[in-house]
């Protein structure tokens, strides 16, 4: 813990998105609580006061001399950028399967040959739990590095007993070792392993009767999350899955409608999940009732740029009034990137979303994706000193000048972890 105040003093802009913790819809997306020649004081990793470079002068200037003093003039000062939607721990690579996309093979057909969900699985369980926490660690510093300060994470990349916990005890080691919170997600249901096929209603008993108890026991996941899709789990299957995770505790979410219209964001609003993610395909009917239910869409534009993919309507679910959070979807098959100023850029670009939107669904909204709106995605007194200098003017510079990492430093719960000069400093520790 930084044992001395941080000021920052002097941003250009510092928005704050403050104002509650429900997630912004229609018009709220917009609102950025843009304070100009703004300050913020950071004390025991909290943010303590928020204002006008002047208000905090006439409240702290006393104390100046006690504190690491940040001028950020000519910069932007955000919230951490949070990422809802991650596959960040798992085994090996898959970048033959780019090339084979690019030659006509489509995503659906490289995984039921076996490639896929499959490779990174065979591979995941194959990986020590060192090893994965070794691989996994570097992706959280490059989080870092792009500003992201909070992540979601799922397993997946085992479908049996056994790789499903290594990866969530994984998870778990991260979150309290790495600077980055990591959020975890029990995800068994991400495809049908190749031996259970023909079987698939075999498979989901023995992930409900056996999988999801011992996830609940070890405390390892707060969601619980199933790929509905036509030839992965049937929506039928779906309920089932998410409605047991709800008897241990587990929230739901759902990779839903990603590939073909398949009901999945109907479904997500029935059983009460929390967000519905991907959502390519979501019917006009699914986006309605999402809006009406208050169901987070967790939309994936860089997953659609990679799959060569029309990106979702995150235009269309902003205007009817689905609250919409954005994310890498970091996995090593459909898209391997950890830049969410990448994401917001495709938000702004593919999904007709404005620069002051996507900086909500990267920051409040995304936060509420994960449970996490409490903690972090503003800047206002009481939260968790998450925050990121940005090396450009204001918030449309930083959606405009796509491309680059624009980061100057950011601070994690008070701590500097990344400066400008690319250091990330962080202190790679394994029990």
């Amino acid at each position: 813990m930084n044992k001395r105040p941080v000021w920052i003093k002097h941003a250009a802009q510092l928005a704050t998105i403050a104002g509650g913790t429900a997630p912004r819809i229609k018009e709220g997306m917009s609102d950025l609580g843009i304070i100009e020649d703004g300050s913020v004081w950071i004390e025991d990793g909290e943010i303590r006061a928020v204002g006008t470079t002047a208000e905090l002068e006439e409240r702290y200037g006393s104390r100046a001399g006690d504190a690491e003093i940040v001028d950020a003039s000519g910069r932007l000062v955000t919230p951490g950028l949070i990422d809802p939607h991650t596959h960040v721990v798992y085994g090996g690579s898959r970048e033959k399967e780019f090339e084979m996309r690019l030659e006509g093979a489509t995503y659906m057909e490289i995984m039921n040959a076996g490639g896929g969900i499959h490779a990174t699985a065979r591979m995941t369980r194959e990986a020590t739990e060192e090893e994965l926490f070794e691989q996994s660690w570097k992706r959280l510093d490059s989080f870092l590095s792009h500003g992201v300060t909070t992540v979601e994470g799922k397993s997946g990349y085992g479908m049996d007993l056994e790789t499903e916990l290594k990866q969530l005890r994984v998870m778990r080691e991260l979150n309290e070792r790495h600077p980055v919170d990591l959020v975890p997600t029990f995800m068994g249901a991400h495809a049908v392993p190749l031996d259970w096929k023909g079987r698939e209603d075999e498979f989901v008993d023995l992930l409900i009767r056996e999988m999801l108890p011992k996830v609940a026991e070890e405390k390892l996941a707060q969601f619980n999350d199933v790929f509905c899709e036509v030839g992965v789990y049937t929506p039928d299957q779906t309920r089932k899955i998410l409605e047991a995770g709800k008897a241990h505790g587990l929230i739901p979410k759902i990779h839903a409608d990603e590939i073909e219209p398949y009901g999945g964001a109907e479904l997500a609003v029935e059983v009460g999940a929390i967000s519905a993610e991907h959502l390519l395909k979501a019917s006009d009917e699914g986006i309605r009732k999402m809006a009406e239910a208050g169901t987070i869409a967790c939309l994936l534009p860089a997953t659609a740029l990679f799959l060569r993919e029309e990106a979702a309507r995150g235009r269309d679910m902003v205007d009817a009034g689905v609250p919409v959070a954005i994310s890498t979807d970091c996995n090593p098959g459909s898209s391997p990137t950890t830049s969410m100023t990448l994401v917001m850029n495709l938000a702004c670009i593919s999904m007709r979303m404005t620069p002051a939107e996507a900086l909500v669904a990267a920051t409040l909204n995304a936060a509420c994706a994960i449970g996490m709106e409490r903690r972090v995605g503003s800047i206002e007194e009481g939260k968790q000193a998450d925050l990121v200098m940005w090396d450009v003017r204001n918030y449309q510079e930083l959606q405009y000048l796509f491309g680059a990492n624009h980061v100057d430093k950011v601070w994690k719960k008070g701590e500097t972890v990344v400066s400008k000069e690319g250091e990330i400093r962080t202190q790679f520790v394994r029990a």
